[in-house]
């Protein structure tokens, strides 16, 4: 933490203290620099290289930011695969096509997660290779009566 006269460059005062980790080794460094001058606030993320500037009398609604010191970890959320997305809306209108045909309820859920059970043993050679899909194809009536 870098805390400067009021009016002074926090900016300046941030540059100064990154100085002052050279020759530090990689796992010693801090993941955030705080430079201040206690009616300014910037908090400096270093492994993301993100800056978040506000004033006192914000600190409230920022105090989230400083979770690290207390041992809580960022959350960080990716976009989904778009195969995943895929595969979430294709189970809806499987839901939905089910459903308009009358299964409703436990028995239509229950179907859904053996299903979708039995795609990922499909997916993780828990079964050979199309095996379900085979199944589905080769065993069953067109007007799904079995």
């Amino acid at each position: 933490m870098a805390i400067k006269s009021r009016g002074k460059n926090l900016d300046r005062a941030y540059e100064q203290a990154k100085d002052y980790l050279h020759g530090f080794k990689q796992h010693e460094l801090p993941k955030y620099i705080l430079t201040s001058h206690f009616e300014n606030f910037h908090l400096h993320d270093l492994e993301e290289d993100k800056k978040v500037e506000f004033k006192i009398n914000e600190f409230g609604k920022n105090v989230h930011h400083f979770g690290y010191l207390i041992g809580r970890t960022k959350q960080v959320y990716k976009e989904q695969d778009p195969a995943n997305v895929k595969a979430a809306e294709l189970k809806g209108k499987l839901h939905n096509r089910l459903e308009e045909i009358g299964y409703k309820g436990h028995p239509l859920e229950a179907y859904l997660v053996r299903v979708l059970f039995c795609l990922f043993a499909e997916d993780t050679d828990i079964f050979s290779r199309q095996q379900f899909q085979d199944y589905i194809e080769q065993r069953t009536c067109e007007d799904g009566s079995d």
